[in-house]
């Protein structure tokens, strides 16, 4: 192996989501008619270490991500995907051959728990509002902070509606999960026993005194797969 590719593949670490990385690489370049050893020729490495990239849960580095969008046409941050590229969803297109399947309630509740952002549809005084807002999972229920004059406020004492998702468009995949249940308001000694496990502050920043709790009635998710 030369030098260039054994660096390449010291660049690629283990990461937890980094196979998507490859993922998007390979679709990227049989969307455009390549081969590996076309790509590792314009990128100036190694067909193996693109096969490892795209095979096996690693990150690129830098400089390889960088070399590598070059060769396909594109940018870091769209191979990179959601975490690196910033802007709305909505342009994606529907992938060849997708697949909507429906989650189990195990994998349902590993998403919810693994992420921090969510929305929450509450009934307002002005109407309906779908807002979004940073939340932990605890005890199997979510819980969140809000100010008391705040939209999320208004689901205390009510039957609500809880989503998170993650959307790649790159790969035109994504998954979505819904929890439905009554939120309450947690009295002060139960708001006293979570800040000790809370590791977090509320992205906004300002004063979130009022503490919810929703507690699952159903949890329902769906995932779209690229066969």
């Amino acid at each position: 192996m030369s030098e260039p590719a054994r660096r390449d593949v010291t660049a690629a670490r283990p990461s937890g989501g980094g196979g998507d990385v490859g993922r998007r690489v390979a679709r990227r370049r049989e969307r455009l008619g390549l081969s590996r050893e076309d790509v590792a020729a314009r990128a100036g490495t190694a067909p193996g270490c693109l096969r490892h990239l795209e095979e096996s849960p690693a990150a690129p580095g830098a400089g390889f991500l960088l070399r590598l969008a070059a060769a396909l046409d594109t940018t870091a941050a769209e191979l990179q995907g959601p975490g690196g590229a910033v802007r709305p969803s909505g342009p994606g297109q529907e992938a060849g051959h997708p697949d909507l399947v429906e989650l189990g309630p195990g994998e349902c509740h590993d998403l919810l728990s693994a992420h921090g952002v969510g929305r929450i549809s509450v009934s307002t005084s002005w109407g309906p509002a779908v807002v979004p807002v940073d939340y932990r999972v605890v005890d199997d229920a979510v819980v969140l902070r809000a100010a008391p004059d705040a939209s999320p406020a208004a689901a205390a004492g009510s039957e609500v509606a809880f989503e998170v998702d993650h959307i790649d468009e790159t790969l035109s995949e994504g998954w979505s999960v819904l929890v439905v249940g009554r939120a309450r308001q947690l009295t002060e000694s139960e708001a006293v026993r979570l800040v000790g496990r809370e590791y977090h502050r509320p992205w906004p920043g300002g004063s979130r005194e009022m503490w919810l709790r929703l507690d699952p009635g159903s949890i329902t998710g769906r995932r779209i797969r690229v066969r």
